[in-house]
């Protein structure tokens, strides 16, 4: 099945993209993610991406990005959410729905996410909404399962990634 792994960095990706390959799946990697800021980290993720999936030879999409906009439709009036509040809800949302969009526009048969390998974010909640999405289309994997995050930790060693230490907004860091 083509899948597309809605990819939020490299470190995160590197499990996401090893298990969907051991299910028999061909992932393609898609990076959409205009909550990050400022645009230097944006960029240096995105490096960090580009630079994976040359290592592990996989494709990737890269989306349009526009901050401003993931601002005014996603973060406005949420900006003292807690992280796991309800502005995260909104841009888990935000993000799988442009994923969605591509997967259909490549013709594509399932899309699902690396955000659930990381023990920081609700993989119950993440499903939902990507259920919520299409169901018929999402693949619903908690890639945090069986050591998930712990192996990319591993990986991320390995092929000397950059680990970020927050999720990507301004409002997440601290």
């Amino acid at each position: 099945m083509n899948v597309l792994l809605h990819t939020c960095c490299a470190p995160c990706t590197t499990h996401c993209a090893e298990v969907l390959r051991k299910l028999g799946h061909a992932p393609v990697l898609f990076f959409s993610n205009a909550n990050i800021a400022p645009q230097e980290e944006y960029l240096k993720r995105l490096d960090e991406v580009i630079r994976l999936a040359k290592m592990i030879d996989i494709d990737l999409h890269v989306d349009a990005t526009d901050h401003a906009c993931w601002l005014d439709l996603v973060a406005k009036g949420f900006e003292k959410q807690p992280e796991r509040g309800l502005r995260c809800q909104r841009c888990f949302e935000y993000s799988l729905k442009r994923t969605y969009d591509h997967m259909l526009k490549l013709g594509f048969d399932a899309f699902t996410t690396t955000l659930t390998v990381s023990p920081h974010k609700n993989s119950e909640q993440i499903s939902k909404i990507g259920k919520g999405i299409s169901a018929a289309t999402w693949l619903d994997i908690n890639f945090k399962k069986q050591d998930g995050f712990k192996h990319s930790l591993q990986l991320s060693k390995e092929y000397n990634l950059y680990r970020q230490s927050w999720c990507g907004c301004e409002f997440s860091q601290r």
